[in-house]
């Protein structure tokens, strides 16, 4: 890595509508450096990307490139300075094919304007071979895994020669194995003089793969340095402003009777011979690496997933769910892990994508009481600290952090027994984790039962009373939250070890 400067951002004012949330920001990154970009969300990041991106204009300051002051009026400009900017959620087209997206905007076309797809293949070949990876140009993009469809992204940026690739949150959906990919090539664009702005919650990752850090506050830089140099706990505090726990959150208490009993619950191809049980009071984690079936496996249960044999039983009912309307009415709620696809409506407002499961609850002679309505969306705003000025603007606007709370809200409004929380903290930042940790011990002391889907050990040690590791669709092992450690948990994660008495 060389150290020379390639890119500065001086004293960055911003505001919108009187509202100051960028406060004289100096942000540096040096050419072929990996910068991690952090704070929690409404810190300022965004914003900050977003200038340098061209997508804002800065109120005061300045931006310069190789020394030399620039003007980045639009995200045009800022590819012609070698800015590139990977959106957490990708900008690919899932029906066109490799190189129409790499070229798309920028074909290349003989003099007659007909398209020159063998030249566009080719040089589509040759930047995925500096890459390091074998794709073929005329392969439909739907057909790729997430971290290929990141990959031309990536590609089109060195089509267009950039020098800083920002990337936002690039591992939210990525397996293991897609991440250790994605990395491996993050130190391979280093070594070539690539700069890279690294914006990532999880910190871990960070510690692993970025060279320096700064961290921003409520709109203003609060610390930079050395990742080699600096612990995870010192950078945690800058975050967030005061020291997280690291403890478990959950007490020894006695649990209600049994409201679920999982018996040789088996999906070809998905997971097999599961069996458990769940009370009330208890919050069970299911964990292990991306693929293990988890997830199929409660969305089984939710009704999701039809093709299934085996028993369920719900508060001692024997029961078969083939429908989500039959989950909620059995007393299950789910927090599917794709809030964005599967668990919000986007185009709705905050309040009525909180009422939405319930909204019997608030009608009154086949209209709507609004009155009503706000009432409980106030409560649980107070209860779950919900931060939105105006609960009418569409969800969209909220933070990932603040878009969770009311997925809760729903589920709690629509009172069920029994609530899966898939990945419930994906995406979010350390504040608004906490925040989430404490309602879910909160909803199991209220005697609600609960299940968490998550494949961060640390998250699962936290909250769980029990905790099943799932290999390959099968429950490998079974302990007491405090019984076992984050080692323990991966040796049976990754098939290395396996429990020889029977588990459930």
């Amino acid at each position: 890595m060389t150290t020379s400067p390639f890119m500065t951002m001086n004293n960055i004012d911003k505001s919108f509508n009187g509202v100051s949330v960028l406060k004289k920001v100096t942000f540096h990154v040096a050419q072929g450096e990996i910068h991690a970009l952090l704070g929690e969300n409404g810190a300022g990041k965004s914003t900050l990307m977003n200038i340098l991106g061209g997508v804002h204009p800065f109120d005061n300051g300045s931006i310069q490139i190789n020394g030399e002051e620039v003007k980045i009026t639009n995200p045009r400009a800022a590819q012609e300075y070698g800015i590139s900017f990977i959106h957490q959620e990708l900008n690919v087209v899932s029906d066109l094919r490799v190189y129409e997206n790499m070229f798309l905007g920028s074909e290349i076309r003989t003099r007659y304007g007909f398209l020159k797809v063998d030249e566009m293949c080719q040089k589509t070949n040759e930047i995925l071979a500096k890459l390091g990876v074998d794709i073929d140009p005329k392969e439909y993009v739907r057909n790729l895994e997430t971290s290929y469809k990141q990959l031309i992204e990536i590609s089109k940026a060195l089509l267009h020669k950039s020098k800083l690739i920002i990337m936002d949150e690039p591992t939210t959906s990525l397996a293991d194995h897609e991440v250790k990919r994605l990395f491996g090539l993050m130190n391979n664009l280093k070594q070539s003089g690539v700069s890279i702005i690294y914006i990532s919650h999880k910190l871990k990752e960070i510690k692993e793969v970025c060279d320096r850090y700064t961290v921003l506050r409520d709109g203003e830089l609060v610390g930079n340095g050395s990742m080699e140099e600096e612990n995870l706990d010192t950078i945690t505090k800058l975050m967030v402003g005061k020291s997280i726990s690291q403890e478990r959150l959950i007490q020894k208490h006695t649990f209600g009777s049994e409201v679920l009993e999982v018996n040789n619950l088996s999906s070809p191809g998905s997971f097999s011979n599961i069996s458990f049980t769940l009370k009330k009071g208890e919050i069970a984690g299911f964990t292990g690496l991306a693929g293990d079936g988890r997830t199929e496996l409660f969305e089984s249960l939710f009704g999701y997933r039809k093709t299934y044999t085996g028993d369920i039983k719900i508060n001692n009912q024997l029961t078969k769910i083939d429908h989500p309307r039959k989950a909620v009415k059995a007393g299950l709620g789910l927090v599917p892990k794709d809030r964005k696809e599967n668990a919000i409506i986007k185009d709705l407002s905050v309040i009525h994508n909180m009422s939405l499961s319930s909204i019997g609850h608030f009608e009154r002679m086949a209209f709507i009481q609004d009155k009503l309505e706000k009432e409980r969306f106030q409560y649980y705003k107070e209860k779950l600290n919900i931060k939105v000025h105006n609960p009418r603007v569409t969800i969209d606007k909220l933070s990932g952090g603040n878009q969770q709370k009311v997925i809760i809200a729903k589920w709690l409004e629509v009172d069920t027994d029994i609530i899966i929380f898939d990945n419930p903290t994906q995406g979010i930042d350390i504040g608004a984790k906490q925040e989430i940790y404490h309602q879910i011990v909160s909803l199991a002391e209220q005697g609600k039962a609960v299940v968490i889907l998550s494949s961060e050990a640390p998250e699962i040690l936290k909250i769980c009373h029990q905790i099943y590791v799932m290999f390959q669709g099968e429950i490998t092992a079974s302990f007491k939250g405090e019984e076992v450690t984050e080692d323990e948990i991966m040796s049976y994660a990754t098939g290395s070890k396996r429990e020889a008495n029977e588990i459930g």
